[in-house]
């Protein structure tokens, strides 16, 4: 027993050894592991470049730290093909829509057309002969609806979604009220008679891949094969590689793209604008990013507006007096806008009206930068017949792409202050296409608007 405890006393005043110092070149490859980790904050894969940090199975995607965002996907109501009195109550419905979301909620408007299915279509109006004696008829038949076919657009597949973001401390924060703002979008397009549906994880993966890989490859994933492959979800949606070297277009895998901007300068807009777009026969993507200014912030913000025109004015008054000329005579410029600044302040604060920030985007892409030019073309030349022209992002081709697809981000800082009714005014309805492929189908009808 006495021996046991010298011998533990012994090894309590035993010294630690002294800590050893590190050598130069230790120090160094310590400071690049670290620097290696950290990264430079630049994107070095086509994953990489995806900016969404996680795709839940529900649907729910993690954006960023603290952002998320989910998608809803949206079908056509016969808008423009509605009685006036219809399109009023579509229009001041859609306005109580948009009116719905605070300055808490992003919105993304995603309206794609993708890929040609015209192979697909054909096949689905082909009729085959059988043994008997109409085999004439069925031929005479099939070639009419084949001649109607290629007059309509059925060879480009539209896609509507809306995609709304919020910011939360926590994945379940984010589920809950992500859940109670999806629930009231649905009841509010059910007002508007539209078909909608909350997109899952794997449905707004698929629409991902589809922009990132606009040939039409197949999609095939399914989160089960995650974990045994050690793979994210971005690895099954990105394409085979990004080049932004170009300042004004981008390369997608074997595909070229740009995207632009419209510079809203109209002093008004019409509801066909949208519509006019759409109706382009060839891969488009329009986005428009909605964010709702607080109302009292709104209002602030015009009557300081109208203070500085008002203070403006004195002092061109003062001028005058100092010149010896009639102190009426000020620039007219000051004047309009004091008039539409009041007349924004009225609506403000006597209508329904609230204020919005608003960014449209418009995506084209091609196989040949000779395509792409005749696709950008022919949107600006819808634009420039509303009075608004529409601008390349200049070296901003990579926040544009990103901007572009439905994941409910914008860092394009280029927006536009609009009242609800002029944010309204891009009614994303046109008409509502009928088409079955059942074999009990018996009618066969020409789209009055759309030649589908």
């Amino acid at each position: 027993m006495q021996k046991e405890t010298r011998r533990n006393s012994a090894a309590g005043s035993a010294k630690p050894n002294p800590p050893r110092k590190l050598t130069r070149a230790e120090k160094k490859q310590i400071a690049e592991i670290i620097r290696q980790a950290k990264g430079d904050g630049k994107a070095h894969t086509a994953q990489q470049t995806i900016p969404y940090i996680q795709m839940y199975p529900d649907g729910i995607c993690k954006v960023t730290g603290r952002k998320y965002s989910k998608t809803v996907a949206f079908e056509d109501i016969n808008y423009q093909l509605a009685q006036a009195d219809d399109k009023t109550a579509i229009f001041e419905n859609w306005c109580d829509f948009l009116n719905y979301f605070d300055a808490s909620v992003n919105v993304q408007l995603s309206f794609i057309n993708q890929g040609s299915q015209q192979e697909q279509a054909a096949r689905a109006i082909h009729i085959p002969p059988q043994n008997d004696d109409f085999n004439s008829i069925r031929t005479e038949y099939s070639d009419m609806l084949k001649s109607q076919l290629a007059k309509g657009n059925n060879g480009l597949v539209k896609h509507k979604y809306i995609t709304f973001s919020i910011e939360a401390d926590n994945p379940a924060a984010a589920r809950a009220r992500l859940s109670r703002i999806e629930t009231d979008v649905l009841n509010n397009f059910k007002v508007l008679g539209v078909s909608a549906h909350p997109l899952s994880g794997y449905e707004r993966l698929k629409v991902l891949h589809g922009v990132f890989h606009p040939a039409g490859e197949p999609f095939s994933f399914s989160y089960d094969w995650l974990t045994p492959t050690g793979l994210t979800t971005k690895d099954f949606i990105a394409p085979t590689s990004f080049n932004f070297s170009d300042g004004r277009c981008f390369r997608m895998g074997g595909t070229i793209g740009a995207v632009s901007f419209l510079h809203i300068l109209a002093p008004e807009l019409t509801d066909e604008m949208l519509k006019n777009f759409l109706e382009i026969q060839s891969a488009l993507s329009v986005n428009i990013h909605i964010k709702s200014i607080d109302q009292s912030e709104a209002i602030k913000m015009i009557k300081r507006k109208i203070t500085d025109l008002d203070k403006m004015k004195i002092e061109e008054q003062k001028k005058a007096v100092r010149a010896g000329y009639d102190m009426d005579i000020i620039p007219s410029d000051i004047n309009t806008f004091g008039i539409d600044a009041k007349k924004l302040l009225e609506d403000l604060q006597g209508r329904n009206e609230r204020m919005f920030l608003v960014t449209v985007l418009i995506m084209s892409t091609a196989k040949t930068k000779k395509a792409l030019n005749s696709a950008i073309f022919e949107v600006q030349s819808i634009a420039q017949q509303r009075n608004c022209p529409l601008r390349r992002l200049d070296y901003q081709q990579e926040d544009g792409l990103m901007a572009s697809v439905p994941i409910g981000i914008n860092n394009i800082g280029i927006q536009r202050a609009l009242t609800t009714s002029s944010t309204a005014i891009f009614v994303p309805f046109t008409t509502q296409e009928l088409f079955s492929d059942s074999p009990e189908a018996l009618y066969c009808g020409l789209n009055a608007l759309s030649n589908n």
